[in-house]
C-alpha cells in the first residue's frame, strides 16, 4: 500500500504579503496536523489577485525563482514538516513574466517550475497583461509520496492538461485557483461548472484532482471579484470526497492508497484502448488546420 494524504487549504487574501504568506505558512502547519503529505495552497496567495486591474506597478512583485524569498520560506518549511509543496507565484525570468509553481519535496528540494499554459483575458482576469503563456510543457514530479502533475486555474478548464500529466503517470493532479463572480452581475455563480470540469478529468483519467481557490470580495480598476471558494478533492472516478463552501477558510484532507487506484485504472483499460493516431485534430485550433 502507497497511501498518501492530500490536502486543499481555502483562504481570503489581502494587499498585505506577509500576513498573507503567514496566514498560507499556518494552514500549511494545520493540514500537516491533520496528517497531509502533499498540501495545495491557491493561486497567488502571497498578494491580492492583481490581475483585475491594469497596472504596470505590480510588475515589481514578481522574484525571479531562484532567489525568491518566498519560495525559500516554503522550501524551509517543507523540509520542517516533511510534506509537499506546489508553490504558486509570480516568476520573472529576464524580461518575460509568467504565472508559475515551483513544486517543492518533502527534504525541501525545489523539483522545478510549471508555467501556467493556458492565459485568460477577460473582464477581471487580465492576465495576457502580465504573463507570457508558460512555456515548460505539462510537468509530473516524482515527489517522496508519489507523481504529481500541477496545472493553474485556467488550465483546469482543458481536458487536455489533465490527459497530457496522466499520461506522463501522474498519480494526483492538483490545481491551485482564483475564480469568483463578479459582483456587478456580468458573470454568473460558475462554481458547479468549475467543479464538473474537473471532476471529468479525475474521471476519465481515473486520477483524484484536489482544487484549491480563494474567497472572500476584492476590488479591481473596473470590477469586483466575490472568490466563491468551493475548493475540493475528488477521487480516482471523479466522486466528491470532500468540499469547502463558498467562504470560509478550511483546509479540506482526504487519503488515498495510490497503489490501489493503480490497479483500478489498469483493469478500467482506458488507456490501452487510446488511439493516438486518430486525434491528429487535436493539435489544430479549428479541427481542420
Amino acid at each position: 500500500m502507497r497511501k498518501v494524504t492530500v490536502a486543499a487549504t481555502q483562504m481570503a487574501c489581502s494587499t498585505d504579503p506577509e500576513e498573507n504568506v503567514r496566514k498560507a505558512e499556518q494552514a500549511v502547519r494545520e493540514a500537516a496536523k491533520k496528517g497531509a503529505n502533499i498540501i495545495l495552497l491557491q493561486e497567488l496567495f502571497e498578494n491580492i489577485y492583481f490581475c483585475q486591474s491594469y497596472d504596470n506597478r505590480y510588475f515589481d512583485w514578481a522574484r525571479e525563482a531562484d532567489e525568491h524569498p518566498m519560495l525559500q520560506r516554503m522550501a524551509a518549511l517543507a523540509k520542517e514538516l516533511n510534506v509537499v509543496l506546489p508553490i504558486s507565484f509570480f516568476e520573472k525570468a529576464n524580461n518575460v513574466f509568467f504565472n508559475s509553481v515551483m513544486v517543492i519535496d518533502a527534504d525541501g528540494t525545489q523539483l522545478g517550475v510549471y508555467r501556467k499554459t493556458h492565459i485568460p483575458d477577460d473582464p477581471g482576469y487580465f492576465e495576457k497583461f502580465y504573463f507570457s503563456p508558460g512555456n515548460t510543457g505539462f510537468k509530473v514530479w516524482a515527489t517522496k509520496f508519489g507523481k504529481i502533475g500541477v496545472g493553474i486555474c485556467w488550465d483546469q478548464w482543458f481536458p487536455e492538461t489533465a490527459r497530457s500529466l496522466a499520461l506522463q503517470g501522474a498519480e494526483i493532479i492538483l490545481y491551485p485557483t482564483a475564480i469568483g463572480r463578479h459582483t456587478n452581475g456580468m458573470t454568473d455563480d460558475c462554481s458547479d461548472h468549475w467543479q464538473m470540469a474537473m471532476r471529468g478529468h479525475a474521471a476519465a483519467n481515473m486520477v483524484p484532482v484536489v482544487a484549491s481557490n480563494r474567497v472572500g470580495l476584492e476590488k479591481g480598476q473596473w470590477t469586483e471579484i466575490e472568490f466563491f471558494g468551493r475548493s475540493f478533492i475528488a477521487g480516482c472516478r471523479g466522486e466528491m470526497i470532500q468540499e469547502a463552501g463558498y467562504h470560509e477558510e478550511t483546509i479540506l484532507t482526504a487519503t488515498f492508497d495510490l497503489d490501489e487506484i493503480e490497479k483500478v485504472r489498469r483493469s478500467f483499460v482506458l488507456f490501452r484502448d487510446r488511439r493516438p493516431e486518430c486525434y491528429r485534430s487535436l493539435l489544430t485550433l479549428d479541427g481542420v488546420n
